[in-house]
């Protein structure tokens, strides 16, 4: 399996100076090698054809263009082959029914990484502290804080410069061991129906509340508005900027780790997780409750989970979400709720539960049914509960509460 693993930089001045000047060469090459392929019909070639000739004249462009030297020859070429990723990107949006324009040349802010693939780079030790040595470029001291898998083959480093001014290094590196395969018969099923009140509540009765991140988002209301008061393009205009970068990244890392932390949970605890598969874009269209929608990132935490369950062999569903809040979790019935009411009572059976509790039953029953695994044609909540049993959360979890890092404490954020 392929992984990512990301890690800070801590480059001398001297470094900071050099990475930049390094970044801003690929810039300028990726923005000549775009006006190139422009030039280039279409008929020429397919898309990796007519990149690749352009890549192939790398080495005549070192003699005239002064600097084009001092970068590593696999950086040159990782740079030029960008275009091919961006415009397969643009194809994809197209297709799904997106308006897409072309590509444009990239100023220096928006160019913020290069790459090292296969050889170039190295993780040593000097001078009593662990370096990434990147030819052509310098020794950067780099925060390991966490090993590297001994197994692992290093396939390619990113650096990356982060709008705070922090430079990152993430590491593409190759598993030789293969996932273990999903049991067969899992025992420990579980749904997870997310939220906004409550972020996530399962079928095991655990409620895990949201992050509330109010206070971050007052510093950053205040941060923004002192920057509206700067002149563009002073000096005190960028240090405003960079607080409001670092504003916008401690919101992200700290949404990030929570996500990280519960997703990695779920997927070592249980044989078989299922959970919604919602349309988080087609829900930011909204005009009501865009925001909660949008600080939830609920599409994050499936896409982490997804691939924690894959890393850990476990059954990882997607369902329809349709109809899982309506529809009784006991008999099937449907019944119309408005978002105030919180409760569940099916006026066909006399099942009640909490709306959440309901909606995570139902999306168990949905996964199990998808997987296609042994179990048998009831409903899982009337193999677990009598009818007349109300079922709400057993257990409501605070986020970043002592509880949830004791649950998660084997958790290893990534």
């Amino acid at each position: 399996m392929y992984y990512a693993y990301k890690y800070r930089l801590t480059p001398s001045d001297a470094h900071r100076e050099e990475l930049d000047r390094h970044r801003d060469i690929c810039r300028q090459l990726y923005n000549h090698a775009l006006y190139r392929f422009d030039q280039i019909p279409e008929d020429a070639g397919t898309l990796n054809q007519r990149v690749r000739s352009i890549r192939d004249e790398i080495p005549s462009l070192k003699e005239w263009w002064d600097g084009l030297s001092d970068v590593y020859s696999t950086v040159l070429q990782t740079a030029v082959m960008r275009i091919e990723q961006n415009v397969k990107g643009l194809s994809a949006l197209k297709e799904n029914g997106y308006g897409v324009g072309q590509l444009t040349w990239k100023p220096p802010r928006e160019f913020r990484s290069f790459t090292y693939s296969q050889s170039g780079f190295e993780l040593d030790k000097k001078g009593g502290q662990t370096v990434l040595s990147l030819s052509k470029l310098a020794d950067i001291p780099i925060r390991l804080h966490r090993a590297i898998p001994d197994d692992a083959t290093l396939k390619q480093v990113t650096v990356k410069k982060d709008p705070t001014g922090e430079w990152f290094a993430t590491f593409g590196i190759e598993m030789d061991r293969e996932p273990p395969e999903p049991p067969a018969n899992p025992e420990r099923c579980v749904g997870i129906d997310v939220g906004i009140l409550k972020y996530a509540h399962d079928t095991d009765g655990t409620a895990v509340g949201s992050l509330d991140l109010s206070d971050e988002r007052e510093r950053l209301e205040r941060e923004q508005r002192k920057l509206s008061r700067k002149q563009h393009g002073s000096n005190n205009y960028e240090k405003q900027r960079r607080q409001v970068a670092e504003c916008h990244a401690d919101l992200r890392r700290k949404r990030r780790d929570f996500l990280h932390k519960l997703s990695n949970y779920y997927a070592r605890e249980y044989d078989l997780v299922a959970v919604e598969d919602l349309n988080v874009e087609g829900m930011m269209e909204s005009p009501s409750n865009s925001r909660n929608t949008a600080s939830a990132a609920w599409r994050t935490f499936i896409s982490l989970l997804e691939y924690k369950c894959e890393r850990e062999g476990t059954h990882f569903v997607a369902v329809n979400p349709r109809g899982t809040t309506k529809e009784c979790a006991s008999c099937g019935v449907s019944t119309e709720k408005p978002l105030w009411v919180r409760e569940h009572s099916c006026p066909a059976c006399g099942f009640e539960a909490d709306r959440d509790a309901n909606a995570a039953w139902n999306i168990l029953s949905r996964g199990l049914e998808d997987v296609g695994v042994g179990y048998s044609e009831s409903t899982p909540v009337e193999t677990a509960l009598p009818v007349d049993t109300p079922v709400s959360a057993k257990r409501v979890v605070e986020a970043g509460s002592p509880t949830l890092k004791e649950r998660t404490a084997s958790a290893v954020s990534e």
